[in-house]
């Protein structure tokens, strides 16, 4: 069956609701919440839906599952679909309504329970077990590789060297791992120059600029500015640091290809791996099994091309069997995308009574989107690596009306009378696409640090200036009082001396402008290192389906914002948590949310937090130590550097 002909809501016997949604499920809750929504439309108890498992047969093509989307886009595809259902039934009355509620995530008790949930837990009969050793960087080229001793290990039945790729598959996982181990040490690479390309030098690369946003008077040049103020912010290359490494499985059959993924986009996957393996996309069949969450282009997609890859190699000598691919933490952490380096660059032009009249921001990076299914060519790390290989696609970022990419939350909610945003595209050879916020991160840290350091240099008090130039928009007010209400902002500004090394700062932003609103007030603790003791956020995203569910999304934006803010920066390879780490259990500050009663559309929750936390975070070291530091993460070294100059 064709998936554009599923049904996506159908009864069933027994009275139970069978729900096919093409978005799949990454750890936020998003099967809950629709489920939720179509018992509440169709007045059927909640425990009486059943969601289906995603793949690219049955279920419609709804995308990718990203941009904080799915409850707004897909929630409302399933109402229509429960309406057509049911057209002018009323719902009845003695069913409770579940929308609102706090629904307990679906397939969390297995979880909990260590039950087999997740995709490195499938194990189908004839299991075989896959390793690919990719070039350890962009341009590396395998001179040699004297595999006999490879072949000769233990459970070893087949070992396979295509252009700059070798493989293994054996029959056990231990097997599989020393074989690849033993490759590694044979293989002879010979390694292309390495290239400068970290947040410093953006700047100085070839770019290409596309105005964002410009109003205001004669293009800025007519308002009465009496004070120029200007600062420079960055970002580092962020990688995304699932705690658990990428994996797939796949089995050919029949010139037929079935692949199990956690990749956020099958129908995408689907459409690549069939013009990397120069089959029709009808001969390609992907499954969505959960994996760990890592909102963002992260490894997903190439562990399945690498798994499709093997299994197609030893489809002749093991027919039907599937081959499973498990990345090391050294692939995770160096051959999956990365969050892109950014610098930007504000300038704010401040009337006689110190507002703001003009504002300009401007921005360099490397594009935000290389996923699978938006170019000619597959964006599969392994068909670019084969002797037949595919050209890479480059980097891009979507249209602003499709959410952006580098600019995301670049065009300010404030009121000002003039506005300026520039962005400038940096092509890079090393490879870039989305990481949950995409340029929002970078964007909100920028702006919001930026307009504390605007109140500093003024005199005004930080919340009374955002205030001030939010006038417009009373969702944004709300979520900013209520997030300093619950901090005891104005206690702290009116009381005595503040304990020593210990800061407030917050900030405030609409994620992509048109998305929910957001605020975070942060304190810290500024000693041998910064550690972040609170965070009390406000959010307002519209009717809220599941209150647990939309905290549990702030929540984990917010700690993992934390963790980018605080220690995370990608250099060269890594290749351990030793020289890439992540912030621990021990480091998580309280998180305290309140959500705003409303009851207009709904809107997406996953990545609101994470740029407000990170300029709160900033703001809250300012008023500390009173350092200002520009450039993430704000790391001892960081900070130091900060004090000294």
């Amino acid at each position: 069956m064709n998936a554009s002909a599923s049904p996506r809501v159908a009864f069933t016997g027994g009275g139970r609701v069978q729900v096919r949604t093409g978005k799949v499920e990454i750890g936020q809750g998003l099967h809950t919440a629709l489920a939720q929504i179509v018992a509440d439309a169709l007045g059927v108890a909640l425990d009486r839906i059943d969601m289906l498992p995603v793949d690219t047969v049955h279920s419609p093509d709804e995308g990718v599952t990203s941009g904080s989307l799915s409850v707004q886009d897909a929630g409302r595809a399933l109402r229509a679909a429960c309406a057509a259902l049911r057209p002018g039934a009323p719902v009845p009355a003695n069913v409770p309504a579940a929308v609102g509620l706090s629904a307990p995530n679906r397939g969390l008790d297995a979880k909990l329970a260590g039950r087999a949930a997740f995709i490195h837990d499938l194990q189908p009969a004839g299991l075989l077990h896959g390793r690919v050793l990719h070039p350890p960087r962009h341009g590396a080229r395998l001179q040699a590789c004297d595999d006999t001793a490879v072949r000769a290990l233990p459970g070893v039945l087949r070992v396979l060297r295509d252009g700059d790729l070798l493989g293994v598959v054996s029959g056990t996982s231990a097997q599989a791992d020393a074989a690849v181990q033993a490759l590694a040490a044979a293989a002879q690479w010979q390694l292309a120059a390495a290239v400068a390309e970290e947040a410093a030098d953006l700047q100085s690369l070839p770019s290409t600029p596309r105005q964002v946003a410009e109003t205001g008077p004669a293009a800025g040049l007519a308002v009465d500015v009496v004070r120029t103020l200007k600062a420079r912010y960055s970002k580092p290359w962020t990688a995304h640091a699932s705690i658990a490494t990428c994996c797939a499985l796949a089995r050919w059959a029949d010139g037929q290809v079935d692949v199990w993924t956690h990749s956020q986009g099958i129908f995408n996957l689907r459409r690549d791996l069939a013009l990397a393996f120069e089959v029709d996309a009808q001969a390609v069949r992907v499954h969505h099994a959960e994996g760990a969450g890592c909102y963002g282009h992260n490894g997903a997609d190439d562990v399945a091309w690498d798994a499709a890859w093997l299994a197609r190699a030893v489809s002749g000598t093991h027919p039907g069997a599937t081959v499973r691919v498990l990345w090391s933490r050294a692939d995770e952490l160096s051959q999956a995308p990365f969050g892109p380096a950014m610098v930007v660059e504000m300038r704010a032009g401040l009337d006689g009574a110190g507002g703001i009249v003009r504002w300009q921001h401007e921005l360099w990076s490397p594009g935000h989107s290389r996923r699978p299914g938006r170019s000619v060519t597959p964006a599969l790390l392994g068909a670019w690596q084969v002797a037949a290989a595919c050209a890479v696609p480059a980097s891009i970022d979507m249209p602003i009306a499709s959410g952006g990419g580098a600019e995301r939350n670049a065009v300010p909610g404030y009121d000002f009378a003039a506005v300026s945003v520039i962005a400038h595209s940096v092509p890079t050879q090393r490879r870039s696409s989305a990481l949950r916020g995409l340029g929002a991160y970078a964007n909100v840290f920028a702006a919001e640090s930026f307009i504390d350091e605007i109140a500093h240099a003024t005199g005004a008090c930080p919340l009374a200036l955002r205030r001030q130039h939010l006038q417009h928009d009373p969702r944004a007010l709300a979520v900013l009082d209520a997030a300093a209400a619950r901090a005891g902002w104005a206690e702290r500004r009116q009381g005595g001396a503040p304990e020593e090394g210990v800061g407030l700062g917050l900030a405030v932003a609409r994620y992509k402008g048109n998305g929910a609103w957001c605020a975070v007030v942060a304190e810290v603790v500024a000693g041998a290192t910064l550690r972040v003791r609170r965070l009390s956020i406000a959010v307002d995203v519209g009717r809220v389906v599941n209150p647990d569910g939309v905290v549990n999304q702030i929540e984990g934006g917010a700690i993992q914002s934390t963790s980018w803010t605080l220690m995370e920066a990608a250099h060269a390879a890594h290749g351990s948590w030793d020289d890439y780490p992540i912030l621990r259990f021990s480091e998580v500050p309280a998180v305290d949310v309140v959500l705003m009663p409303s009851d207009e559309p709904s809107v997406g929750a996953g990545e609101a937090s994470i740029g407000p936390t990170a300029a709160a975070i900033a703001n809250a070291l300012f008023d500390a130590l009173g350092v200002r530091v520009r450039d993430l993460p704000l790391s001892p070294e960081h900070i130091v550097a900060a004090m000294d100059n």
